[in-house]
C-alpha cells in the first residue's frame, strides 16, 4: 500500500487507520487507511496533489447512502462533514454552496434569503456534494433541476467550473469524469416568500419525521424505486417489514429504509440487503438497484 508523504503544508487534519463507523449514518464501517478533514477547497486541492495515484479516493459527507464493510477500505477517506461549509449568494437569484453543507442547511438558507426551489433538499438526509455526485431527491424534486454550474477538484489539484451539459445526469444518477469530485454546486432558484418557504420545509421535515425512522441509524432509503412502482411497497408486499438479519432489522416504520438496532455489522447490513433483492425479485419479478453504495473488502 501506497503511503502519503507530507512535503507541502496542509491546513486540515490527517488521520491514519481510523474507524469509519463515526462517519457513516448506519454507525458501522472498519477503518480507512487514511482520513483527511480540509480546511477549505484550496487546502484540500493541496493535499490531493500529494496523495500517490494508486490510492483510490473516497469522499464522505453525512455519511449516508454509503456502506462501509467491516474491513474497511484501503483508500484516502475525504471527509467533509463540517467542512466545505460556504454558502453565498452571487446574483439576486443564484446562491454557491459547498460541497459539505447539509441538504437541510441548504434549504434553509436558500428560504431565508427569500428563493425557492429546494425546499426538497430539507428531505435528503446527507450533503450538498452528495446530493450532487447521486442527483439526490425527494417529494418531487430532483438536485440537478437547479444546478447551472459546479465546481470540481481533481486528483492534480486543479478546481474547474464545468455545466451540467458535461455530465450524464439520469434519476439518481450523475456520469462525472474519473478522480473529479464536487465541490460546489451554483443553483439557480426563483424569488419566493421567506416564511412560505420555511413553513414548507417544517411541513416536509414533519411529514419526514411521520413516515421515517428519521432517529435511528439508517442510511436514508436502500433501494431505488422502480418505473412506476415503490420499493416500498414492493418490500411491504413480501412480509419484510420488521425483518431482521443479526443486528439490522426493515424498519417496520418505513420498508425500504433499513435501521442498525444497535449491534448490526456491515455484514449483517449488506445480507439484508441481498436478501430483500432476492424475496422482490422471486414475488414480482422486479429487480430492485439499490441507491446504496457499497465500498471496503
Amino acid at each position: 500500500m501506497s503511503k502519503i508523504i507530507i512535503d507541502k503544508p496542509i491546513r486540515g487534519e490527517l488521520h491514519e487507520n481510523i474507524s469509519l463507523s463515526d462517519y457513516t449514518s448506519w454507525r458501522v464501517g472498519g477503518p480507512a487507511t487514511y482520513l483527511y478533514r480540509p480546511a477549505d477547497a484550496h487546502d484540500l486541492a493541496d493535499f490531493l496533489t500529494q496523495v500517490p495515484e494508486r490510492l483510490p479516493i473516497i469522499w464522505i459527507g453525512l455519511g449516508s447512502n454509503l456502506l462501509v464493510r467491516d474491513c474497511g477500505v484501503a483508500a484516502v477517506v475525504i471527509a467533509t462533514q463540517g467542512r466545505l461549509t460556504g454558502f453565498d449568494k452571487v446574483t439576486d437569484n443564484i446562491v454557491r454552496i459547498e460541497a459539505g453543507v447539509a441538504c437541510a442547511k441548504a434549504a434553509r438558507g436558500c428560504a431565508r434569503n427569500s428563493l425557492t426551489g429546494v425546499e426538497f433538499l430539507a428531505g435528503v438526509p446527507g450533503t450538498i456534494g452528495g446530493a450532487l455526485a447521486m442527483n439526490a431527491g425527494c417529494f418531487g424534486g430532483e438536485t440537478w433541476n437547479h444546478v447551472i454550474k459546479v465546481e470540481t477538484v481533481n486528483r492534480k489539484g486543479e478546481i474547474i467550473e464545468r455545466t451540467p451539459d458535461e455530465f450524464e445526469i439520469a434519476y439518481r444518477s450523475v456520469v462525472k469524469p474519473a478522480d473529479e469530485w464536487f465541490l460546489a454546486g451554483y443553483f439557480q432558484l426563483s424569488p419566493g416568500d421567506k416564511d412560505k418557504s420555511l413553513q414548507q420545509i417544517r411541513e416536509l421535515l414533519d411529514r419526514r419525521a411521520s413516515t421515517q425512522p428519521t432517529g435511528e441509524p439508517s442510511c436514508g432509503s436502500v433501494f431505488r424505486n422502480p418505473p412506476g412502482d415503490h420499493s416500498a411497497r414492493l418490500i411491504e408486499a413480501c412480509g419484510l417489514k420488521n425483518y431482521a438479519i443479526g443486528g439490522a432489522r426493515v424498519s417496520p416504520k418505513h420498508a425500504n429504509f433499513i435501521v442498525n438496532d444497535g449491534n448490526a455489522s456491515a455484514a449483517d447490513i449488506e445480507q439484508l440487503i441481498n436478501h430483500v433483492r432476492q424475496e422482490v425479485e422471486a414475488a414480482h419479478g422486479v429487480c430492485l438497484i439499490p441507491e446504496v453504495h457499497i465500498i471496503g473488502d
